[in-house]
């Protein structure tokens, strides 16, 4: 265990994210066969059996967003059937996204976005009616430049009123510029924590991060698997494949061991919706990264804009 930052919150060095738990389309690998039963009893029996392994394993910090589908009403209802309280584990959630796909996978558009102030004081009822004082850390979804977000002063005074109540106030970046905005979001202030993609594909985000923690923010990294391409299920992993089998573990271990190993980390989320890829992934914490695979596995890296052009095109489900 250790701090989220300089907000004191505990959490794992593992934590586990709701996207892929809490609805039946997403954009992981794979994501179709994993779920398997999309009927709404089942997918909440299944993401149950998951954050029971989870918790089982020695995982502490919880993360869903308003538009994870019910991602956060199975969390809520998990934390409710196990009688888990913010004193015994983390819970951060996001607002900004409206889920729309309406339990669809065969749909144009799975979710909606809006960073207003109006829609951040609607979300937040919404997240409290189902998380209550569970609720430790609230995020801006996907904030970027280009939004405004961090500089909308209705925005930042209602997330400043929800700081003074005593939840922590947070910001997730995505595209290209992550680093960007993770910059301004230090230059403006009032936030405990950023969440970022870092990866072996995209390692554009670092120094940025590297920052964020230096000034005391905590540290979340979000699809270290680049949504299942540095898995066994991605194409173009082969130097990552080999590595894995001659440290005798698996692509996912050892990608997500590059992300442990870097000092700025405070948590690297898992994405897992089973058991089983839960389980590879906890492996990741007995995978010793060292500066040979670094430089081995650099071939792996990716432009920023090349990344995310990719991930941009990925299927749902």
């Amino acid at each position: 265990m250790r701090t989220l930052g300089a907000t004191g919150l505990p959490v794992s060095p593992i934590g586990i994210g709701m996207a892929a738990l809490g609805r039946p389309g997403y954009i992981n690998l794979g994501h179709a066969a994993d779920v398997g039963d999309t009927a709404v009893e089942a997918m909440q029996a299944h993401a149950h059996a998951v954050l029971d392994a989870a918790y089982g394993g020695g995982v502490r910090y919880y993360d869903a967003a308003r538009s994870y589908g019910r991602g956060e009403a199975f969390l809520a209802s998990w934390l409710l059937a196990r009688g888990l309280s913010a004193a015994e584990v983390t819970v951060g959630s996001k607002w900004g996204y409206t889920y729309t796909a309406d339990w669809r996978v065969d749909v144009e558009t799975h979710e909606v976005k809006d960073l207003s102030a109006g829609h951040l004081r609607s979300q937040l009822r919404e997240t409290r009616e189902l998380l209550g004082d569970r609720l430790c850390l609230y995020q801006i979804h996907s904030a970027t430049l280009e939004s405004g977000v961090l500089e909308d002063p209705d925005v930042r005074g209602e997330l400043a009123r929800l700081r003074d109540e005593g939840v922590f106030i947070g910001i997730s970046t995505t595209g290209p510029r992550q680093a960007d905005t993770i910059e301004r979001a230090l230059e403006v202030g009032g936030f405990d924590t950023v969440q970022a993609t870092w990866n072996l594909h995209d390692r554009s985000a670092g120094p940025a991060l590297e920052a964020a923690g230096q000034a005391g923010l905590g540290v979340i990294v979000k699809e270290a698997l680049a949504n299942g391409r540095l898995t066994a299920r991605g194409d173009g992993t082969g130097p990552l494949e080999e590595a894995a089998r001659e440290r005798g573990t698996t692509p996912d271990a050892l990608a997500l061991a590059c992300v442990l190993a870097q000092r700025w980390v405070d948590v690297v989320l898992s994405g897992a919706a089973t058991i089983e890829t839960l389980q590879s992934n906890l492996a990741a914490l007995d995978v010793r990264w060292d500066a040979e695979l670094d430089e081995r596995l650099a071939v792996l890296a990716e432009p920023a804009e090349e990344y995310w052009e990719r991930r941009s095109v990925l299927a749902w489900n």
